[in-house]
């Protein structure tokens, strides 16, 4: 019965495995192991973000509660390139309340709410320049996408942005070019009324 439990709350996880945690993007458990915290025994997953040279320590009963996951599956993955191939949705809001939207979706950890952020704040070289905050947001989406499909692919991250970029290159907005942005913002203001 014990071990049932301890494998339940480890939700499949093992030391080895890449994984998403939603704040950090993809990470690799690098151990379990158990420590004593005030007294309780606390078993921990030690995830390691290579990139952020960041370790993190992750108790095994929270993992679920935290947003932790397994890599998405590669239907997934195929699922949220289809996304960037899709029109951007800009809603008519405020530029601060679509930031925290925005930052919500990126730390949500969620592969289809992350790429609808890339897709969003994409700019091509024929549309106008980005504010720094669209930047860093864009910029942030976009590192935790390539991540991840670098992971489930078993690729380098610049062939990931590739392939990023070869989806975003599909879209209707980039490919009639800049008129075709008034287009897109005329359907987005009917979409919001409607």
């Amino acid at each position: 019965m014990t071990t049932t439990k301890k494998s339940a709350q480890r939700l499949g996880f093992k030391s080895g495995e890449a994984i998403v945690y939603p704040a950090h993007g993809v990470g690799r458990i690098t151990a379990i192991e158990e420590q004593e915290i005030a007294g309780f025994k606390l078993e921990l997953y030690v995830v390691s973000f290579d990139k952020d040279k960041m370790v993190l320590r992750v108790p095994t009963a929270k993992a679920a509660s935290v947003g932790m996951r397994k890599l998405a599956e590669p239907a997934l993955v195929q699922k949220a390139l289809d996304v960037l191939t899709g029109r951007a949705r800009v809603k008519r809001t405020m530029w601060s309340r679509r930031a925290q939207e925005y930052e919500a979706k990126i730390n949500s950890g969620d592969l289809i709410a992350v790429t609808e952020v890339v897709r969003d704040l994409y700019r091509s070289e024929a549309q106008p320049e980005q504010s720094y905050s669209e930047r860093q947001l864009y910029e942030s989406a976009l590192d935790r996408v390539v991540r991840e499909i670098a992971a489930v692919n078993k690729i380098t991250d610049t062939e990931a942005l590739k392939l990023i970029e070869q989806s975003l290159a599909k879209s209707p907005r980039r490919a009639k070019g800049a008129e075709a942005d008034v287009d897109a913002d005329g359907d987005d203001m009917q979409e919001e009324a409607a």
